[in-house]
């Protein structure tokens, strides 16, 4: 079977639309809703919510490709190029990357697209790399670039891609079709399939020798704040990574094929998933001020130490809920010291306990968090 870029009417994806509208309407509502939901959080809280999501962002991103990140490194570094007040975490180079991509993603999505847009990623998420010979430009080796997985010597081959001198001119047309499908060009697209198009036929391309995943997602992110005309702040790739066997699956599949309705629709249940995702988020970061105007002034040293760990599990918290032997192992604290940590707290509202003895578990008390 041919790869989709050997079919002879490449790259023409077809797709019933009428399949999708329903999509493209349910997707600019919840973008309302998000906008609504975001100007509950105060102007002050605004630059931590969106370190929060970006952090996210480029945290599972990364995770998608096999990567783990530095949360904290992350976040110090989104601060800088947010031009936000630091603080004094180190930023590690491969952090510092990405998180340099995604503010610039966030800041820039409203200019075309062009040759040195993709340049400049590339080098910011890889110019730490030594592996790779070309950095900053599309791949120029000659050997076959392809999506393998299995033994060394009996590989199992997903994609192959077309060959590094077909890519200038697939770029050229790329970027040619990403400006033109724009809102304001001559043959605009809806949000949702025009991401989703644009996903699939960069991945289809795989210019760079690494990183294709990340810019095709951050491609994604632009094509839809484009059409949204703000930056989305969706957990796209949050969503993804809680299914990515899904996710490769359906590009494998639709590599092979001309025909990307499917792809389109699981495509949009994935955003509109995403964008659900995100609504909880921005609940919870909301809940999250509100608790700490409420008990922040009650904590004691270790108590602040484990709320803040806690909280950083995000809404889904510790699995299972917090239990005293998490507590001893945050706070480094005796036995009996825990015990009336965690009753004082219970007896403040900050949590709520369940079970008995050894079962007994804590959870953050936010009522409240649905927007």
């Amino acid at each position: 079977m041919p790869w989709n870029w050997q079919i002879k009417d490449w790259p023409d994806f077809r797709y019933d639309a009428s399949t999708i509208a329903s999509f493209e309407e349910s997707f600019l509502l919840s973008s309302g809703e998000i906008l609504g939901a975001v100007h509950h959080v105060s102007p002050s809280e605004r630059d931590q919510l969106r370190i929060d999501l970006l952090s996210d962002e480029a945290m599972k991103t990364s995770a998608i490709e096999g990567e783990m990140l530095d949360r904290l490194s992350v976040q110090s570094s989104l601060r800088r190029h947010l031009g936000l007040e630091p603080d004094n975490y180190p930023a590690k180079p491969r952090e510092q990357g990405v998180a340099e991509m995604m503010v610039d993603v966030y800041s820039t999505y409203a200019k075309p697209l062009t040759h040195e847009t993709l340049f400049r990623w590339h080098e910011m998420l890889l110019s730490h790399d030594q592996r790779l010979e070309t950095i900053g430009a599309y791949r120029r080796h000659e050997d076959a670039m392809q999506i393998v997985s299995g033994r060394h010597d009996r590989p199992t081959v997903h994609f192959e891609a077309p060959p590094s001198d077909h890519v200038p001119d697939e770029m050229e047309r790329y970027v040619e079709w990403f400006n033109g499908t724009a809102p304001d060009a001559a043959n605009a697209l809806p949000a949702l399939t025009r991401a989703g198009l644009s996903h699939l036929y960069f991945e289809s391309i795989h210019p760079f020798e690494d990183g294709n995943g990340r810019l095709g997602r951050a491609l994604a992110e632009k094509s839809l704040a484009q059409n949204i005309g703000q930056p989305s702040l969706i957990a796209l790739a949050f969503t993804i990574e809680r299914d990515r066997k899904a996710y490769y699956d359906q590009l494998e599949h639709h590599q092979k094929t001309l025909d990307v309705t499917p792809w389109l629709e699981w495509f949009a249940e994935t955003v509109l998933t995403a964008q659900r995702v995100t609504l909880e988020r921005v609940g919870f970061f909301i809940a999250k001020a509100h608790f700490y105007d409420l008990h922040r002034a009650h904590f004691n040293d270790r108590q602040a130490k484990a709320i803040e760990r806690m909280f950083r599990e995000g809404p889904d918290g510790f699995k299972g809920g917090l239990s005293a032997e998490n507590y001893l192992s945050i706070t480094n604290t005796s036995r009996a010291t825990a015990t009336r940590d965690l009753q004082e707290l219970v007896d403040m509202g900050a949590l709520s306990r369940t079970g008995e003895r050894r079962y007994t578990r804590y959870w953050l008390n936010l009522p409240g968090t649905e927007i």
